[in-house]
């Protein structure tokens, strides 16, 4: 049997010999053997961020999550008998709306990424035009992927570039006649602060729309984007809760204005009253492929992100309006204390010193820290991107200001 199962694979490809591995071990030699492995570690935290970033879990989200009753990130497709998980989805779009400040959410994009692309092509199908404009100091992975679904779909992604000085969207929006909307990200991927006073008004004189990718946590401090004229709110919402997993799954945060509503991709839920009366939620629009027509639908994302965003909604549950604050104020006060301990290093230099930033900011060193912005932006050669949040101790800050300088 074994040898009919490769019987298709050539003779010089196959091993000749078994690999060269260690002998396999028990449960207990094993786990000793990763605590022993673990220890080499120098850093208590490591600096990574680039939008995955390490964020404290409360111990309850992780037991409500596991819960058998939740324990499936499925379609709620009888809601006679999903009523828990509509509730769940239904909160955490009310959530999402009050931080976002917008008046509709969904809860199926995938991650980050698929909802700015998924924004792009909601403006388009909005205005009727076919020309995207995207910051180039948006996440370099949501641009690939916005770049991927545009050519695929006759659309045309063109990128404004970042100002070298101070790391944030330079002034000219380069917007035509065809441009449908113009994308920033808030805070951007250097993690600077965007000047986002009137912006909107500029957009909306030359017919396009506003589509804004948020970092939840930084809405706990920095003011909504509805509040400065967003027309589309996405982003990544792994830092609500979930766990950063060596990269995934993510949670694609999706917020709109109501007028655009029937234009949004994925599903929403809605508060309903049953035959007698009674309080209950069921999908009150499903505009996926899956359910409607393939082309009437606004999107062919068909898979259910309702386990992510029952983190998200226990974590936000938990956290509250003040404990949100309070995780974002620590970021900010972390990241902004490295960088006072690291201005005038002779041997570690600020790349945009004097800009705003939330929990990230750009370094120029020779140690490896953080992420290399090289393969992104090779016009920072040598440069990388320091993220911090409120699990950063002061001694690991500490640290990391005396290796830089020795290196």
């Amino acid at each position: 049997m074994t040898t009919d199962l490769f019987a298709g694979i050539p003779a010089s490809v196959r091993l000749k010999n078994p690999l060269p591995l260690p002998p396999s071990l028990n449960e207990p030699e094993l786990l000793a053997e990763l605590a022993q492995q673990s220890e080499k570690n120098k850093l208590d935290f490591l600096f990574l961020g680039a939008g995955s970033y390490p964020h404290f879990i409360p111990s309850a989200l992780k037991h409500i999550v596991g819960r058998s009753e939740f324990y499936t990130a499925y379609t709620p497709y009888q809601a006679e008998a999903s009523q828990g998980t509509l509730q769940v989805i239904y909160e955490y779009q009310t959530m999402l709306c009050e931080l976002t400040g917008m008046d509709v959410a969904n809860a199926s994009m995938y991650d980050g990424a698929t909802s700015l692309a998924e924004a792009a092509f909601m403006a388009c199908r909005i205005t009727g035009r076919k020309g995207i404009v995207v910051s180039s100091a948006v996440h370099p992975h949501y641009r690939q992927v916005l770049r991927t679904y545009c050519n695929a779909a006759d659309l045309k992604s063109v990128e404004t570039p970042f100002d070298i000085k101070t790391g944030r969207t330079a002034n000219g929006l380069q917007l035509t006649a065809e441009s449908a909307c113009f994308i920033i990200q808030q805070p951007n991927f250097f993690g600077n602060i965007e000047n986002v006073s009137g912006l909107a008004d500029k957009i909306h004189t030359a017919g396009a729309l506003f589509v804004v990718s948020a970092d939840p946590i930084s809405l706990g401090l920095l003011k909504a984007p509805g509040e400065y004229g967003a027309d589309i709110v996405v982003g990544e919402g792994q830092a609500l809760g979930n766990p950063m997993n060596f990269g995934g799954p993510g949670l694609g945060i999706f917020a709109a204005r109501k007028e655009f509503l029937r234009q949004m991709p994925g599903r929403i839920v809605g508060a309903t009253a049953d035959a007698e009366g009674r309080r209950g939620f069921v999908l009150t629009l499903s505009t996926r492929e899956q359910h409607i027509r393939r082309e009437r639908a606004t999107s062919n994302i068909c898979s259910n992100e309702a386990l992510c965003a029952l983190a998200a909604c226990v974590y936000l549950s938990l956290m509250g309006k003040n404990g949100l604050r309070k995780v974002a104020e620590l970021c900010l006060q972390k990241a902004n204390y490295l960088k006072r301990k690291l201005r005038g290093s002779p041997s570690c230099s600020l790349i945009f010193p004097d800009t705003p930033c939330f929990n990230e900011f750009v370094v120029r060193a020779n140690k490896k820290i953080g992420v290399d912005l090289v393969p992104f932006y090779p016009e920072l050669k040598g440069c990388r991107l320091v993220c911090i949040t409120e699990l950063a101790k002061k001694e690991s800050l500490d640290k990391l200001v005396h290796d830089l300088v020795a290196a």
